[in-house]
């Protein structure tokens, strides 16, 4: 079964979000748990996890279904150790947040080298901060976002997200996120039958299937390759419609949040809305 969703907004506190996600039919959703433009935030109040929890059990949404983003600010792969430990510190915050509201993972954007480091240096910065960061969590799982490539972000190339899982032991609580925006940008091809299929192979034999715990579903301004990362509404984009058809009939990405990141500008939420329903409709 699919569960679909989008990044739905938690302003006023982490128990608005499941109940936006009920606004638009979502089975599934992604939140911020804390503001991602700032370093800290205040720790979240009993009362508040209290409230997440029963609106989450209300939604009738699982905690496997849904996927926590860390802010962007955080960078793990700075080679300056000051601001590394400052992004390490940032993200377990997160984590134990996550934890704390009884959910299964968190998603991050695995970092940059900023160009003062070589890539594999950087890749094992990553590594070793998220290897303190699961000695000091419970049972999160740290799912790494495959990225555009754009700038100096690490993370574009299936081999760079592997890579992490091997200096990681392949441990069971690294997982990956597919981004569709990021993985055509990137370079894969997935706006062809023959590419979708290609891709997929690709990906499974790289990293496998069973390291995939998430999905973002968005469309894409740039081509393949343009290393762009701006997405687009489905349909609206260079991908077009066809790869979303595929995914909601590949058996593969059953019982893992497919989340939208589409920009959706309107207080209602509506493209999400009709966006949730066309996928459903896709289904044969």
């Amino acid at each position: 079964m699919k569960y679909i969703g989008a990044h739905v907004s938690a302003a006023g506190g982490v128990s608005s979000a499941p109940k936006n996600a009920q606004k638009i039919n979502a089975t599934a959703f992604a939140l911020f748990s804390r503001n991602q433009r700032q370093w800290t935030s205040p720790p979240l109040k009993a009362e508040e996890i209290t409230a997440f929890k029963k609106a989450l059990t209300e939604s009738g949404i699982k905690p496997q279904h849904i996927l926590p983003h860390d802010s962007y600010l955080i960078n793990l792969g700075n080679a300056d150790k000051e601001k590394r430990k400052k992004s390490f510190l940032a993200f377990l915050d997160e984590a134990r947040r996550c934890e704390a509201l009884g959910l299964c993972t968190l998603n991050f954007h695995p970092g940059s080298h900023l160009r003062e480091i070589e890539e594999d240096a950087c890749l094992q910065l990553i590594a070793g901060e998220l290897k303190t960061a699961l000695a000091e969590t419970d049972h999160l799982i740290f799912v790494a976002e495959n990225t555009a490539g754009q700038g100096s972000n690490m993370g574009y190339r299936f081999e760079q997200l592997a890579r992490i899982g091997e200096l990681l032991g392949n441990d069971e609580r690294f997982g990956v996120c597919l981004d569709t925006c990021h993985t055509f940008a990137a370079g894969y091809d997935l706006k062809t039958d023959d590419g979708y299929g290609k891709t997929m192979s690709e990906f499974d034999r790289i990293i496998g299937f069973r390291f995939l715990k998430g999905m973002h579903l968005n469309d894409s301004k740039g081509d393949i390759s343009s290393r762009l990362d701006r997405h687009q509404p489905l349909g609206k984009g260079t991908l077009g419609l066809n790869p979303f058809r595929r995914i909601m009939n590949d058996p593969r990405l059953d019982e893992i949040p497919l989340i939208l990141e589409t920009p959706d500008k309107s207080k209602e939420m509506s493209l999400w809305k009709a966006e949730i329903q066309l996928l459903r409709s896709m289904v044969t």
